[in-house]
């Protein structure tokens, strides 16, 4: 028995008895279990990931959709405030030429009183200046007697006029 004598047979008749052991007490089913278990929590996290995504992908479509739709709507945003500002542009312009018309009218009413006035002015001027002239002119030939003759003749006339 030789064979008792080499350490490599004690540890094979230690491995099988501890192989044994495992066996007898039901080892092999439990890690079987235990994987199955395991398999399932995976399988249950696997199911759970998949929701997630076609969640995380129905959100996804979904902002996708508003943003398309808040995109456009920007646009028709973008599109009524030109259109307004050409508008308001147009208006603006027009109301502006309408000012300039009517101050343009003011300004020519305002060259015409001006020009009136001047010439009523001018006019009055030419006129005190023949009375001047006038009363010159009489005073230098009118003498003492032809005076007295052109009085009397005055008096004689206010007497017709009145009657």
């Amino acid at each position: 028995m030789e064979i008792f004598h080499h350490h490599e047979t004690w540890e094979v008749i230690g491995f099988l008895i501890v192989v044994g052991l495992l066996l007898w007490k039901g080892v092999p089913g439990m890690i079987g279990k235990m994987l199955d278990q395991r398999a399932q929590v995976i399988a249950a996290e696997l199911e759970e990931a998949k929701r997630l995504r076609a969640e995380a992908a129905a959100l996804l479509a979904d902002y996708q959709k508003r943003a398309a739709g808040a995109e456009a709507e920007a646009q028709s945003i973008v599109t009524a405030a030109t259109a307004e500002a050409a508008q308001f542009q147009k208006e603006s312009r027009a109301a502006l030429e309408a000012q300039i018309a009517r101050r343009a009218a003011a300004a020519q009413d305002k060259i015409a009183q001006a020009e009136a006035a001047a010439l009523n002015e001018i006019r009055g001027l030419a006129a005190d200046t023949a009375v001047n002239a006038a009363q010159k002119l009489i005073a230098a030939r009118l003498d003492e007697n032809r005076a007295k003759s052109l009085i009397a003749d005055s008096i004689k006339g206010v007497g017709d006029t009145l009657n």
